[in-house]
């Protein structure tokens, strides 16, 4: 995973640079309500006001020619409030990452990355890691300085903590990043002073989130739906029975009906001192397989941390399960287990229904994942809210 830090984010699409009256955001998502992608909420207006009050800071600084990149950075950092780094929350399914998807793609500069947090903080301990076996300097001071070579613009989606040793490093983290005069936005489901409840040696948490709140602008998203409920009701059905060309369609385009068209990159999960790879996932959604997700060697930690990273999986090709291959079918109950758990959306390919998915043995415990994955399909499961546990 070493090798993938500090990857350059996607190019951004062709905007022009906006200036404060040209109100690209609020274009783009009126945009988005008349192709009926979504439907126009007060609540996401208002948070896409100060979006806009950032994106259009920047986009001046940019344009006005005197104003080179390393006097831009110190200008952000020592602005005032409507300048601050943003820290948006609210419940899931409310149109976070949509509002970001739609602010990152406007952002008229290169120095920018968005990237989940989760995944962030483990390149930040893959760096300290290797650092620390060269040099006896601060390793969190000299990731910033890096950082700061390729990025000073950092879009985080799912800002969350749950782990100590992620809780004991970010106030002095935080420190040297804002000292490099990097700017953040965050989507979270958690208020800040929500942030690492219940976790060990919370009191030391505690400075990160005054400092926080100090350096970003906090806004709650209290949208008036939830809004992948709303694209899951469009949906119609969350399981394809099939295969071939119409199930891939099925999959891809309701991916791209959920995410607004998102590109996804690799995504990689630190368990247990592992490092679980995947090919593809967008913010809290994983797109994955049946092979990726149970050929190979997981067990139900990794099952387990897939659910607390992710909301909604979305899997492909689900095959029908015998005693042939009765190991995948075992990863299988314990993935679907962990997801029902977890509360996590599930949209999935398959080759025949549920109620045939395992060929019966006599032998092999199917039962409670066909009543899961039937359950998994109804209403009042996506209406539930997705639970996420705190490491102990």
């Amino acid at each position: 995973m070493f090798n993938y830090l500090f990857q350059q984010a996607k190019q951004p699409q062709s905007f022009k640079h906006s200036t404060a009256n040209d109100n690209v955001l609020e274009k783009r998502y009126q945009e988005l309500v008349v192709k009926r992608h979504i439907e126009s909420d007060s609540a996401q207006v208002e948070v896409l006001g100060h979006l806009q009050q950032l994106l259009s800071h920047i986009s001046d600084q940019v344009s006005s020619p005197q104003n080179k990149p390393s006097i831009l950075q110190k200008i952000l950092y020592q602005s005032d409030l409507q300048n601050k780094s943003l820290y948006i929350f609210g419940d899931v399914g409310r149109g976070k990452s949509m509002l970001m998807e739609v602010f990152f793609e406007a952002c008229p500069i290169s120095q920018k990355r968005r990237v989940h947090f989760h995944n962030f903080m483990l390149e930040v301990h893959e760096f300290v890691h290797h650092w620390r076996k060269k040099h006896d300097t601060d390793p969190l001071a000299a990731f910033a300085k890096h950082l700061r070579t390729s990025t000073w613009l950092l879009c985080f989606d799912e800002f969350n903590v749950t782990d100590i040793a992620d809780a004991m490093i970010l106030t002095r983290l935080f420190d040297h990043l804002f000292a490099q005069g990097l700017v953040f936005v965050a989507t979270s489901n958690y208020h800040p002073d929500n942030l690492y409840q219940g976790g060990l040696q919370r009191s030391l948490f505690l400075p990160f989130i005054k400092r926080l709140k100090q350096a970003a602008e906090i806004l709650e998203l209290v949208a008036k739906e939830d809004y992948r409920f709303a694209h899951f009701k469009a949906l119609n059905r969350t399981f394809y029975i099939g295969a071939g060309i119409k199930a891939s369609a099925f999959l891809s385009d309701s991916f791209a009906d959920l995410t607004n068209d998102a590109a996804t990159e690799p995504c990689t999960l630190q368990v247990q001192r592992r490092e679980v790879y995947f090919k593809a996932a967008h913010g809290d959604i994983l797109y994955s397989s049946f092979e990726e997700l149970c050929n190979r060697a997981l067990g139900s930690a990794d099952y387990i941390e897939i659910s607390e990273v992710f909301n909604t999986v979305f899997i492909a090709d689900i095959p029908q399960l015998s005693i042939e291959c009765r190991d995948q079918a075992r990863r299988f109950v314990t993935l679907i287990d962990a997801l029902y758990e977890g509360n996590v959306k599930l949209i999935c390919t398959a080759a025949v229904p549920v109620g045939s998915l395992y060929i019966d043995d006599g032998v092999f415990e199917f039962k409670r994942t066909k009543s899961r994955l039937m359950e998994m399909q109804s209403t009042e499961y996506m209406q539930r809210r997705q639970s996420l546990s705190i490491d102990s």
